[in-house]
């Protein structure tokens, strides 16, 4: 990920961080999230790359936390991102329902994800950044920018295609959980649990139709949507590669 997201801070300051922690679990579904994203540094790594490719405006704490649901969420006031210890457990339960033999790598994969959703809405909030539509979805969209970013030799990061794949397979496992659709999934602030789904993938195979050309074949993207990713894709990837063009880390 070759984008600076923030503003420099002033010279002779210490330069702002992002600092984990993780709080303490007591409950069943807690426990075993923290478990999992502790024993496999999940936090630590996300903020050691954050660390080492961005330059914040202020330190940012990421917090591994018991919320008593299945959630993660960014908030400006305190400048945290709260990734949830039952939304870990949540994964590693979607991933095992869908057959997973070791459902770890898919649910940190998910997780990681989330996080760069959540990364997506910090940014816009420090940043400024004038989003169009609604901001869930441009969050999903940076996600897969994000992680499928090639480095300065053309190559994107080990296990991002994954992660974003899994990032899909996450929302088709809510949406087989779910049950009937009402009204107020349909005005809810998040794109249903489908959409999320296709549009991750639909993204995906734009950013190489020949690459990902396994999403079409698999089934997992109807040819009637995937005619257009290519062109979604370029269009997201020009308009965010402008919005975050002035804040670019040069190596």
């Amino acid at each position: 990920m070759a984008v600076l997201l923030a503003a420099g801070c002033g010279s002779g300051s210490r330069e702002p961080k992002m600092t984990v922690t993780y709080e303490k679990a007591s409950t069943g579904p807690a426990i075993i999230g923290r478990a999992m994203m502790t024993r496999t540094h999940l936090l630590e790594d996300v903020a050691e790359k954050i660390n080492h490719t961005l330059d914040l405006p202020y330190d940012i704490a990421l917090v591994g936390a018991q919320c008593g649901e299945a959630n993660a969420f960014w908030n400006f006031a305190e400048k945290k991102i709260t990734i949830c210890y039952e939304d870990a457990d949540l994964s590693l339960k979607s991933f095992k329902a869908a057959g997973d033999s070791d459902p770890i790598p898919a649910a940190v994969n998910a997780e990681l994800a989330t996080f760069y959703h959540e990364f997506a809405h910090a940014a816009i909030d420090f940043d400024e950044l004038p989003i169009t539509g609604r901001e869930e979805d441009a969050s999903d969209q940076l996600v897969v920018f994000l992680l499928l970013d090639p480095d300065e030799n053309g190559n994107v990061e080990p296990n991002a295609e994954e992660a974003v794949k899994d990032y899909a397979r996450m929302f088709e496992q809510y949406a087989q959980g779910q049950g009937d659709l009402v009204e107020a999934d349909f005005a809810a602030k998040h794109s249903v649990n489908q959409t999320r789904m296709y549009n991750v993938l639909c993204w995906m195979y734009g950013h190489d139709p020949v690459e990902h050309a396994d999403i079409i074949t698999d089934g997992l993207l109807p040819e009637s949507r995937a005619d257009g990713c290519e062109d979604e894709y370029k269009q997201l990837a020009r308009s965010w590669s402008k919005l975050l063009a002035p804040y670019e880390k040069r190596k």
